[in-house]
């Protein structure tokens, strides 16, 4: 687990980039910046995201690295983080595993716990 400050920076970039996202990208594909990672030394940063719908992940994925130069650009007009750190884009692979499990688990048929007769007969 990171420190405050690293949680902070994490937080505002998450911040952003969906600002930065609702402001560039297209209304056809709703693409959310789920976490950041920041490297130890502050100089990298990995936005992770979910993109609805999934067919649009690859067309989504490209645009965000056609832009992370310009992200990156206006982020240093509306942040003071001591060091900015240059920007990454990947999918969010968690968020689709879970919904994932979510459907298959709604299929399920859990059986209910059977009581046992709690009377014994000697």
């Amino acid at each position: 687990m990171g420190s405050t400050r690293e949680n902070k920076a994490e937080s505002l970039i998450v911040e952003l980039a969906a600002k930065y996202i609702a402001r560039e990208a297209g209304r056809s594909t709703l693409i959310t910046p789920m976490r950041a990672d920041i490297s130890p030394d502050r100089k990298n940063a990995t936005i992770y995201v979910s993109v609805f719908p999934d067919a649009e992940s690859d067309h989504a994925l490209a645009f965000l690295k056609r832009h992370k130069d310009l992200f990156r650009n206006s982020m240093k007009g509306t942040t003071r983080l001591a060091v900015l750190p240059y920007i990454t884009f990947e999918l969010d692979y968690g968020e689709r595993n879970r919904q994932h499990l979510e459907e298959i688990t709604r299929g399920l048929v859990i059986p209910e716990a059977r009581e046992e007769d709690s009377t014994e007969e000697a």
